[in-house]
């Protein structure tokens, strides 16, 4: 399984388009109308959504999608087409008089609290939308490597446009992944492969069925002579993913450490198995890849895509560290992060003797976004601020000790007595520092999209340490 081979396959994508957009703040207090917390906004941000999540995830993999879908007649429909732009992804989006489906959601200290829904129930295509929709699929199946029908239910995957897709990708040999929704299944007849949640498939089957493996298997061969469809890849929650094919079935457990947010996982999980099938990955190994992404993906807040150098990172475990950076290589490094719209949370301090304080700062700072980055006083400015005995550790060991952390993606180094300048360079969407800072107080917020205070664990310090030891 070479992963560099996925970069630059390209997919189809067929589906419904959302606009997600999050609303993030935090909660001090109960209202006084009514038995509700009241959120205090600090932040708002929009991201694609439903059959356009898909392509986020494909394009931070270093895929090449191209989407297919319709767009309302709305400031969000003009939104849509403005974020394919900013991401650099191929799109043919119709317009429809329909408005835009759009899902707001509100966090609350890192808890969602309420979705809100503006929709449609359901959109009938019009026959010329049809058409169209059929037309660019006679066009882009040909140039493509593998076809996903990603359906959210509101009208665009209807059973012409379905069975369309699958009729013309088995023609030209090209694999077709189905993200369903409903319980029309015949819509889907000869599919590749439908991925379907343990209620997806509870529902197409007719009654609950239990969340172990055997049940899962019986339900799953079941679901794939009714439909003739290729294979199912079932996802399970905590107890990750199930793949039935004709002639066996393979059980892989989640490898979530911790589950902060689930919204958006089954993109990741379709978008990184169109990847690894149009490399020409075998079926388990496919799989394999889109549960460590799902698990990957679920340790975030918010509908985040999977990152190539998060599953490089999981799969390859080098001899070189590659977390560690030069001050010359940031730059370059957060343009290709901000390029996949990864959110970018930045911390900094001496961290001399590592200890349950930071820890928890650095694991709360991770929850905030996709990619932590950690700056480290060197160790001429730990001696400036702290004095000619320190630091206890050098600068590359204390380094080393924090790209050993799971929640610490990058970690560099910056000579100054404050790290202004490399706040500037990096202009993080999260700007994170320790509870004994005021926020007006901390340099470099002017470069941040917000600041966040995350309050001290009490009784531990580097200094304290020392002086027990001492």
């Amino acid at each position: 399984m070479k992963l560099e081979t996925i970069r630059g396959k390209r997919i189809l994508i067929i589906g419904d388009i959302l606009i997600d957009k999050y609303y993030v703040g935090d909660v001090k207090r109960i209202s006084p109308e009514a038995p509700v917390p009241v959120v205090r906004i600090n932040n708002t941000y929009s991201v694609l959504g439903g059959a356009a999540n898909v392509a986020r995830n494909l394009i931070g993999i270093e895929c090449n999608p191209v989407v297919l879908g319709l767009t309302g007649n709305d400031e969000n429909g003009i939104l849509i087409k403005r974020m394919f732009d900013d991401i650099k992804a191929e799109c043919v989006l119709f317009p429809t008089l329909e408005t835009t489906t759009t899902k707001i959601r509100i966090l609350g200290n890192n808890q969602q609290i309420a979705r809100l829904d503006f929709e449609k129930e359901f959109h009938f295509l019009s026959r010329h939308e049809e058409m169209l929709l059929i037309q660019a699929m006679e066009k882009h199946i040909p140039e493509v490597d593998v076809v996903v029908v990603s359906d959210y239910g509101k009208g665009v995957c209807n059973e012409s446009v379905c069975k369309n897709a699958i009729k013309l990708s088995t023609q030209y040999h090209k694999p077709v992944i189905i993200d369903p929704k409903g319980v029309d299944w015949h819509k889907y007849e000869n599919a590749t492969i439908v991925t379907p949640n343990l209620k997806e498939l509870s529902e197409i089957y007719g009654k609950e069925v239990e969340n172990r493996d055997h049940p899962i298997s019986m339900t799953g061969r079941f679901i794939l002579n009714k439909y003739n469809i290729q294979s199912l890849l079932v996802t399970r929650s905590e107890k990750g993913m199930s793949f039935i094919g004709r002639e066996m079935s393979v059980h892989i457990p989640t490898v979530a450490k911790e589950v902060f947010d689930v919204s958006g996982a089954g993109d990741t999980v379709v978008a990184t198995l169109a990847a690894a099938l149009a490399a020409d990955f075998s079926l388990h190994d496919a799989v394999t890849l889109s549960n460590k992404a799902a698990g990957i993906v679920v340790g975030k807040i918010g509908t985040a895509p999977i990152l190539y150098w998060e599953l490089e990172g999981d799969i390859r475990k080098r001899k070189d560290n590659k977390k560690i950076i030069l001050a010359d290589d940031v730059t370059q490094i957060v343009k290709r992060l901000k390029d996949t719209q990864a959110k970018i949370v930045f911390t900094n301090g001496c961290f001399d003797i590592l200890h349950q304080g930071h820890i928890s700062c650095l694991q709360q700072a991770k929850a905030l976004g996709d990619v932590l980055i950690v700056g480290v006083n060197s160790d001429d400015s730990v001696k400036r601020l702290k004095g000619s005995s320190r630091p206890v550790n050098d600068e590359l060991s204390r380094m080393i000790v924090l790209s050993a952390l799971e929640c610490v993606d990058y970690v560099v180094a910056y000579a100054d007595d404050t790290p202004l300048e490399l706040i500037k360079t990096i202009s993080p969407d999260v700007l994170v520092k320790g509870g004994d800072y005021a926020v007006d107080d901390v340099v470099g917020k002017e470069f941040a999209g917000e600041v966040v205070i995350i309050p001290l664990v009490e009784g531990f310090s580097t200094t304290s340490i020392i002086d027990k030891l001492n």
